[in-house]
């Protein structure tokens, strides 16, 4: 009725301009044992209007565990969104020895060796994971930018697809790259390379551990070594407005960290909280 109302009277809602958002899932954990790389976390970005008064809320997600183990995935990231606008699916787990499949996500996880389905990503959210089509090597994560590489060869992992970059904080940035593909431990073995916007490197031999997805840029762990070896951790998410500092109003909660770029008031949520328009 109110709205009824509103339009037989000509009023309109008190609007105090336009903002920016960049909202990026957590990223996934890559598998243990031969594991393909976890995916990055979806990114999506997108301008609309401020309206007096207004609430808006920002939940961030965590990134997935790693995993061990010959038949366990890893996990999922968890999805980030900001409320009434969009929610970024968190990245899909990679795949391990006894279980190939990387699962899907805002970018899907990369298959285990000899792996042929990779998971799929969120359209307009991410890519694709890599498979594999050699014992020992694995898939990439898909990025927010590019699919995951498959392995090239039993000697290195597939590399995490590459992330998107963004210039909403008044610096450009990649976020959500994709965790490498882990390989088998045995001399001249490689791990892939994580992609850029934080992608952790997948493990090799004889002793190098996958490395964990960078925290708040959404991205994919790398993949474990082989018959022992963990996956790396996938991290965490990030939710940014930037709203014009005249309109800025000040009200927030949940300790975002708030910085100035041009004409430009940037709020970075790193955990769940609130800007009051």
């Amino acid at each position: 009725m109110s709205g009824v109302m509103l339009t037989i009277l000509g009023r309109k809602p008190p609007f105090v301009g336009t903002f920016s958002y960049l909202v990026v899932a957590g990223g996934a954990g890559g598998a243990g044992d031969y594991g393909g790389g976890g995916g990055a976390g979806g990114f999506v970005s997108g301008t609309s209007t401020l309206t007096k008064g207004n609430v808006y809320t920002a939940t961030v997600g965590l990134g997935g565990n790693g995993s061990s183990g010959a038949t366990v995935r890893s996990s999922n990231g968890s999805n980030s969104s900001l409320t009434g606008f969009t929610t970024a699916v968190g990245g899909g787990g990679g795949g391990a020895e006894g279980n190939t499949a990387g699962i899907l996500g805002g970018s899907g996880g990369g298959a285990s060796y000899n792996g042929p389905t990779a998971g799929a990503g969120t359209p307009g959210q991410g890519n694709a994971g890599g498979i594999s089509a050699h014992s020992g090597a694995a898939g990439g994560g898909g990025g927010a930018g590019a699919v995951g590489a498959a392995a090239p060869g039993t000697s290195t992992g597939g590399a995490g697809g590459a992330g998107s970059n963004s210039s909403i904080s008044g610096t450009s940035t990649a976020y959500a790259g994709g965790g490498g593909g882990g390989n088998e431990t045995g001399a001249g073995r490689n791990g892939g390379a994580g992609g850029t916007g934080g992608g952790g490197a997948g493990g090799q031999a004889p002793s190098n551990a996958a490395t964990a997805g960078t925290a708040n840029l959404g991205a994919g762990g790398g993949g474990g070594r082989g018959d022992s070896g963990t996956g790396g951790a996938g991290g965490s998410g990030v939710v940014i407005l930037s709203v014009l500092t005249n309109d800025y109003s000040a009200n927030t909660t949940g300790s975002p960290t708030i910085t100035t770029s041009g004409a430009n008031t940037i709020i970075t949520f790193t955990g769940t909280g609130t800007y009051t328009a």
